[in-house]
């Protein structure tokens, strides 16, 4: 199945730490390039989200920005260090003895200096645990985001190979009045000019000229390269790269049609052609 490389998916919940998000964001890229951004409190799970990521996805540039905002805890008990209190009013003492008239700092100045209300520390390894299980099936919705999109991408994949063919099958029916005309337009000139030339002469003339504009290799290498892109975008793997390889080979083999076209009919299919596999080649560049 095909999948897109462009997709979001957000996620959030709320744990007994706090508000928990993960949000994802995917673009095309040529390989796969992961933009982290964690709390400091998730720091510690950077090499596990990435695991997690390549082993879920194979291409795109992918953007996972995590937030957490910590609970508002109600009554909880202040701790006071006292030691550090102890330390932090003698200090004041010292600088007071040297100055005239200050003003010593209140009880909410102390509590608020670095070191004398100890926090309740954060148990980290359930928040950890939960944000892995929300990434998780964050992961998944980015997923199956970009499998609906792959299946946009098939439908009109299938559709211009479709049309492709319709133009090949044109172009054959088209090739045995080609070389009929050839042949007669060069017993036309040849009359034109009252020359006698052997029938064998003739005959190797005419035969160079239908060399120079044989394109049966060309149309068959065409129908064959539009049944691999059918079994590609029906496998099951990251078929991105190779659908990109395919699209060039269309391209060339439209345009070594066009370049051996003697008449405006084949000229036009080699046009609509070459229309067709870039309108292919701009969906194939958001395959995965």
């Amino acid at each position: 199945m095909v999948h897109s490389m462009t997709a979001f998916a957000r996620r959030e919940t709320d744990l007994y730490a706090g508000a928990l998000s993960w949000e994802l964001r995917s673009l095309n890229h040529r390989y796969l390039e992961i933009s982290l951004r964690l709390p400091e409190d998730l720091r510690a799970l950077e090499t596990a989200v990435r695991e997690r990521v390549n082993a879920r996805l194979a291409r795109g540039k992918v953007d996972c920005i995590c937030r957490f905002q910590a609970a508002t805890r109600t009554a909880v008990p202040v701790d006071v260090d006292r030691d550090n209190l102890a330390r932090l009013l003698a200090a004041c003492d010292t600088v007071s003895a040297g100055l005239p008239a200050v003003t010593p700092p209140g009880p909410l100045d102390l509590l608020r200096w670095p070191g004398i209300v100890r926090d309740e520390p954060l148990d980290t390894a359930p928040l950890m645990q939960g944000a892995l299980e929300l990434l998780n099936a964050t992961l998944d919705e980015l997923v199956e985001s970009r499998a609906r999109e792959g299946k946009s991408i098939t439908a009109v994949l299938t559709q211009r190979c479709d049309a492709m063919l319709e133009q090949v099958a044109k172009a054959r029916v088209l090739l045995p009045d080609i070389r009929t005309g050839l042949r007669r337009k060069l017993e036309q000139r040849l009359a034109e000019l009252d020359i006698d030339v052997e029938p064998g002469r003739l005959e190797q003339e005419l035969v160079l000229q239908l060399q120079k504009i044989d394109v049966d290799e060309e149309l068959d290498r065409l129908a064959n390269h539009v049944g691999e892109v059918r079994r590609v975008t029906a496998s099951g793997e990251p078929v991105g790269r190779r659908l990109d390889f395919l699209m060039q080979e269309l391209n060339r083999e439209a345009n070594t049609l066009g370049s051996k076209s003697v008449v405006t009919d084949t000229t036009n299919i080699s046009v609509e052609l070459k229309v067709l596999v870039e309108q292919m080649r701009e969906q194939v560049q958001n395959v995965e």
